[in-house]
């Protein structure tokens, strides 16, 4: 029997010649996007990305540093930009109280936005219109932050917003920092009908625009009556999490989700070469749980969630828009009492030793550290 070399994803492409085949059996299914980043997966790191030459001044010796792929499906160098993104956002977002939103809707109408992922864009900017609308209604304007998530924890399809917002925020004419929101009871009743509308709404435009898509399942004489039929269903769900002073927690829940493939690599637990076994979390139950997949599933349900290219995976609005942030953000970290930090990016050399605790550019045989690129 053939020995399986590891449980590496790029491992599992190349065994047995799995990506190959399952690209002669889907080519025609297969988006451009999600051709681009598997290449680039299967050559991070080698001679095909280029490389860095670097020459040791003390014994001679030189070293051949390869390019990374940096696509954000990745393993590796979805770490370092994991670690980028959530660096940047612990220097970027100022200390106040917080509060993490999650948007779904019923897993029923999960296929019509997969059919049509341009709708993915025009839902993304919802969320926060429909929690500014309410903030204004009580005379502040919050810094708001929205990251779309396309899987769950078993990589199945499951389209959903988290969004978080400040409690506190601009007066309406931008000149003060008003105290904390509080979202009742009442609110957050409005605000789930109103996602629910709007949702619906969308989907009926975008239809009489003649540009949906339907699945199979799903007749356009009755669309209408299907899209009625899920109104007021209890799976249109809006979350709202206990707010907090540190929004430490949710830049590290988030950021392992965005720049990162959508499964970790210690969650695959065995790999036979005919089908791939990884564990999950269930949050409905509460325990761990462990799914076997055939390998052309596994990568199936892998490759579905890389998006389009250029897609924003997380849109920022208000005062926190990229547009206006320099603008309003030293008057609030004043208001604040907060100092403004300025931005520090890790170079590849430092992160690497900051993960694994030594120095790449160190010469193998003098231990010298002063390799020079040439």
């Amino acid at each position: 029997m053939e020995l399986v070399r590891g449980r590496k994803i790029r491992e599992i492409l190349l065994h047995n010649q799995n990506w190959w085949l399952f690209y002669i059996a889907y080519a025609h299914l297969i988006r451009v996007d999600i051709l681009t980043n598997i290449i680039k997966i299967l050559a991070c790191g080698t001679q095909f990305m280029g490389c860095h030459t670097y020459l040791c001044f003390n014994c001679n010796t030189t070293k051949v540093v390869f390019h990374t792929c940096k696509s954000r499906f990745c393993v590796s160098c979805g770490k370092k930009a994991t670690e980028a993104w959530i660096k940047k956002h612990l220097q970027l977002l100022p200390q106040t109280t917080w509060q993490h939103v999650t948007f779904t809707f019923p897993q029923q109408l999960q296929p019509i936005f997969w059919l049509n992922r341009h709708l993915i864009t025009k839902m993304v900017p919802i969320p926060a219109r429909i929690i500014t609308k309410h903030a204004m209604s009580m005379g502040v304007i919050p810094g708001i932050f929205v990251a779309v998530h396309t899987f769950g924890r078993d990589l199945k399809r499951n389209l959903h917003f988290h969004l978080s917002t400040t409690l506190s925020g601009l007066s309406i004419d931008k000149t003060t920092w008003m105290p904390k929101l509080r979202f009742n009871r009442r609110k957050l009743a409005i605000i789930k009908a109103q996602w629910t509308s709007t949702i619906i709404t969308l989907l009926r435009n975008e239809y009489n625009s003649g540009n949906l898509v339907l699945p199979k399942n799903i007749t356009e004489q009755q669309f209408f009556q299907y899209l009625d039929s899920y109104k007021h269903r209890p799976s249109w769900v809006v979350h709202f999490a206990k707010p907090s002073d540190n929004h430490y927690r949710t830049i590290i829940y988030l950021g392992r989700y965005l720049k990162r493939p959508p499964i970790g690599e210690t969650r695959i637990t065995d790999y036979d070469g005919s089908n791939v076994t990884y564990s999950y979390f269930d949050h409905h139950d509460k325990s761990l749980h462990s799914m076997a997949l055939s390998v052309f599933d596994f990568i199936k349900r892998l490759i579905t969630h890389i998006p389009d290219r250029y897609f924003r995976m997380v849109r920022y609005y208000n005062w926190l828009s990229t547009r206006t942030r320099n603008q309003y953000l030293p008057f609030i970290y004043q208001a604040l009492n907060q100092i403004v930090k300025k931005l520090q990016e890790l170079s590849w050399r430092e992160l690497f030793f900051k993960n694994f605790g030594k120095d790449p550019l160190a010469c193998p045989c003098c231990k010298n550290t002063v390799m020079l690129l040439i």
